[in-house]
């Protein structure tokens, strides 16, 4: 079945980031000239993907408003003669059809795919985690989709990461299929001691799940953190029929964490058209006073 639709969960608080959380959703604080959120459903878009829900909270109403038309700002730029900038507002409106679904309580990550159960509706679902930003000349969630049709089995992205950082990820047991995709045959979230750890790699960012991982979110206990994991459920989804693993191309930035962010505004302004030639001069001058 054709992946058509996706998930973008973007209801956490972002603790992490604060005090800029405090009046910004993490999930629109820019990346030089876009809110970190647009290159998640850009990338979704250039995967095929049709249908966007975003899984918000209290006072996220701006990401919205981002995606909305905004006739008033249109009318200024037509009238000012700025006519690409103009394009590239409506261009945003119209990258797939965006809708949107209030977690009331955040439970976890589980919890708030289980709340697009109805949106799903008995297909198979791309999820592209709020927190995470995937620059590359592929998109992502397309190299996920890809397996996914090629298998017919759920499919996670995942990367190496240190062993030092391994506690604060998933761990997954995987076996080589060939290329950069594994048979994946067991996993755990946030291992809590060596012997636990099933391998380095990691789920990071995306994943294409299949319509039959809803009855197992309904039947997951909240796991690590007291919340529902996602992990959990995929974990039982892999022991009754496996699933896939496939180490993306592509750089993952952590937009949940200070220095993700300055790393994916550093990395995305030097390659930007409009600046990037100009902010690689400066950085050479920077760095000899450092």
């Amino acid at each position: 079945m054709k992946v058509r639709k996706a998930i973008i969960p973007a209801a956490g608080l972002g603790t992490r980031v604060l005090p800029a959380s405090k009046a910004i959703p993490k999930e629109m604080l820019p990346i030089v000239d876009k809110p970190a959120i647009q290159y998640i459903v850009e990338e979704a878009a250039a995967a095929g993907i049709e249908e966007i829900l975003i899984i918000t909270s209290r006072g996220k109403t701006v990401m919205e408003d981002h995606f909305d038309r905004s006739p008033e700002l249109e009318q200024r730029l037509e009238a000012s003669g700025k006519q690409q900038m103009l394009d590239e507002i409506i261009a945003v409106t119209k990258l797939a059809n965006i809708t949107y679904l209030r977690q009331k309580e955040t439970k976890g990550l589980g919890h708030a795919v289980l709340c697009a159960k109805a949106f799903a509706g008995g297909e198979p679902v791309a999820v592209l985690y709020g927190d995470d930003v995937i620059m590359g000349e592929r998109p992502a969630i397309g190299q996920l989709i890809e397996a996914y049709e090629t298998y017919g089995l759920g499919v996670v992205g995942v990367k190496e990461v240190p062993a030092a950082d391994i506690y604060k990820y998933s761990s997954l047991a995987v076996t080589p299929l060939g290329g950069r995709n594994f048979r994946v045959t067991d996993m755990i979230e946030k291992p809590t001691s060596p012997e636990k750890v099933l391998s380095l790699y990691s789920i990071l960012g995306r994943c294409v799940l299949p319509p039959e991982i809803f009855g197992y979110l309904e039947h997951t206990k909240p796991g690590a953190g007291g919340e529902i994991q996602l992990t959990d459920a995929m974990k039982e989804l892999t022991r009754d029929a496996s699933m896939i693993a496939v180490d993306f191309e592509g750089i993952r930035y952590d937009m949940g964490s200070k220095l993700g962010i300055m790393q994916a505004t550093v990395e995305t302004a030097l390659r930007h058209p409009e600046i990037g030639a100009a902010f690689r001069e400066y950085l050479r001058e920077l760095s000899k006073t450092l």
